[in-house]
């Protein structure tokens, strides 16, 4: 794989750099969110497919691009398909310092060394071609402004980030909250996009961690019938917004059902 064109992780860890304060928006789903732009990446390079909810390597040959590469060698000693969940959810933290630090390689940015309170070492980083990232934003400007249909790039990269949380920090307050919304339904066009940026966000969500359940059978009358609970067709699946969590009961409605 050449560096005539930027890839997808690199893309969303520029977008996730504030140029004010030299850190990144969203420091822990970040790492989530490049494990899942790692796999897009190795889709779109014809390394990897979908599956259903899997991911299977359908080409083992290296890209050329060393993150990429190592990402694609793991997935290919799996020997079998893997989740998507359980993939983005493993143990492969730190991605965030690996690309910041393969950024600065490759020169888009460039680390400046300071200390906290006199005391801590702090690293900020900076880009060294703000029109890279004007570029990069301006994609994503242009699809949710005009409502065309993104090409798969563009496309996986919004949903990626939203689902890892920048769109607060790409379109903040009320009068970005139109953009927001639109940028979650980008989400719909890139089937690998809304794949990966899924499972990101049922990681943060704790979906990953949750046993998977066998069918219940679908009797009349029992848990999967048309009689019972659950029965019936579930409504569809949209994207949530990111790191939500499950309402759960108050204590002083179920007490007063007890009582009575």
């Amino acid at each position: 794989m050449g560096r005539s064109r930027r890839t997808i992780p690199e893309e969303l860890l520029l977008l996730a750099l504030d140029p004010a304060t030299g850190t990144t928006a969203q420091p822990q789903s970040l790492d989530l969110g490049l494990a899942g732009a790692q796999l897009v990446e190795l889709a779109l390079a014809g390394r990897i497919a979908p599956d259903g909810d899997r991911i299977a390597v359908v080409m083992p040959r290296p890209t050329g691009d060393p993150t990429l590469d190592s990402a694609l060698e793991l997935l290919r000693r799996r020997g079998s398909p893997v989740r998507a969940v359980h993939w983005i959810g493993g143990p492969r933290l730190g991605l965030r310092q690996i690309y910041l630090a393969h950024l600065e390689r490759c020169g888009m940015v460039h680390a400046v060394s300071g200390q906290m309170c006199g005391v801590l070492p702090t690293t900020r980083y900076q880009a060294t071609d703000t029109a890279i990232s004007r570029d990069i934003r301006s994609r994503l400007d242009s699809a949710i402004r005009t409502g065309v249909p993104p090409d798969p790039r563009t496309a996986a990269l919004a949903a990626l980030a939203h689902a890892v949380g920048l769109g607060k920090h790409l379109y903040p307050g009320n009068e970005g909250r139109s953009s927001r919304s639109r940028l979650r339904d980008l989400i719909r066009h890139d089937p690998m996009g809304g794949l990966v940026a899924h499972a990101v966000m049922d990681v943060q969500n704790g979906v990953a961690a949750q046993p998977r359940r066998s069918p219940a059978p679908a009797g009349p009358g029992g848990p999967g019938g048309p009689g019972g609970p659950g029965g019936g067709r579930q409504p569809a699946r949209t994207a949530p917004e990111p790191g939500g969590v499950p309402m759960q009961p108050r204590r002083g409605s179920m007490a007063r059902a007890v009582a009575h």
